[in-house]
């Protein structure tokens, strides 16, 4: 079955609205302002029957919020991301970077198996401990786990880096910082 696309290239130059010149565009109406693509791509798509047997693995996923005091149970495909495959079910998990580097997603598993070889944020020694990213987190199994304090996990990853021991929050620097920008 054939889908026909627009281009995604065009498609994006599109929303940035950039004169158009004359010379290059034959299908000009006089007081246009942008131009549109005439490309289409043909994509193919499959049915599910056209597949055969490749059906991805779906597994429970229960999330315990610590912070909210909210137990969250969801579905999650073992090819998609903990935390999207969440917040396409309507389900609000923390977060900041959505990439693997800090720590506002961390989690415990309590039972269960995930593959996260993107989690960048936490050390090999803290996986080992049982701790996970939700943000680049894929099930492999049933899986139950429980939100961490992002500052806790934080300092079990990074505080053996700083001599005199944990950071004070200067709440009054952070304002001043924040209205420079």
């Amino acid at each position: 079955m054939a889908l026909i696309l627009p281009c995604t290239f065009c498609t994006s130059l599109q929303k940035k609205n950039f004169p158009i010149n004359r010379r290059y565009i034959t299908n000009f109406r006089r007081g246009a302002t942008t131009a549109t693509c005439e490309f289409r791509i043909p994509v193919e798509v499959s049915t599910p029957s056209d597949r055969g047997s490749l059906v991805v693995p779906s597994h429970k996923v229960t999330v315990h919020d610590r912070q909210r005091g909210v137990v969250h149970e969801f579905e999650v495909p073992e090819d998609q991301y903990i935390l999207h495959s969440a917040e396409s079910q309507n389900i609000s998990l923390p977060f900041a970077c959505r990439h693997g580097c800090c720590t506002s997603c961390a989690v415990r598993v309590k039972s269960g198996e995930l593959r996260q070889p993107q989690a960048l944020g936490i050390s090999a020694e803290l996986k080992s401990q049982g701790y996970a990213l939700l943000c680049v987190g894929f099930p492999t199994s049933d899986l139950e786990v429980e939100t961490q304090d992002e500052d806790e996990v934080y300092w079990l990853q990074f505080g053996r880096y700083f001599a005199r021991g944990p950071i004070e929050r200067d709440d009054y620097a952070l304002e001043l910082a924040m209205g420079d920008e």
